[in-house]
């Protein structure tokens, strides 16, 4: 009987856990998906952003980042952020990609935690 109180316990921390970390020369980047577990697409990540030299940090929501075909998400490519004309990519291959308007400011290659 116990079992069955626990079992909802279980999967909400199960989903909660859905995070990666991205390290990068420069930054630390932790993805928060808060979406369930096997959602193709998901429009509730939060990127949180800590300079290694300064230490101050910025919190964004955002999306991931889809191939897409005749309407439907194809292979995962990364996450997006935007923070007013600001634009943030997270790629799967590790690559943190910062643009203002159409200029790159920021293009680093990190690795993700395991």
């Amino acid at each position: 009987m116990k079992s069955l109180f626990l079992l909802p316990l279980l999967l909400m921390l199960a989903g909660a856990a859905n995070a990666s970390t991205l390290r990068t020369p420069s930054f630390v980047v932790e993805i928060k998906s808060k979406c369930a577990e096997g959602n193709v697409t998901c429009d509730d990540v939060i990127y949180t952003g800590t300079s290694k030299k300064t230490g101050k940090s910025i919190r964004l929501r955002g999306k991931t980042l889809h191939t897409w075909k005749n309407g439907v998400p194809g292979r995962f490519l990364g996450y997006e952020f935007r923070n007013g004309k600001t634009h943030y990519q997270v790629l799967e291959d590790g690559n943190l990609i910062v643009r203002l308007g159409t200029k790159v400011i920021l293009s680093e290659h990190g690795e993700w935690d395991k």
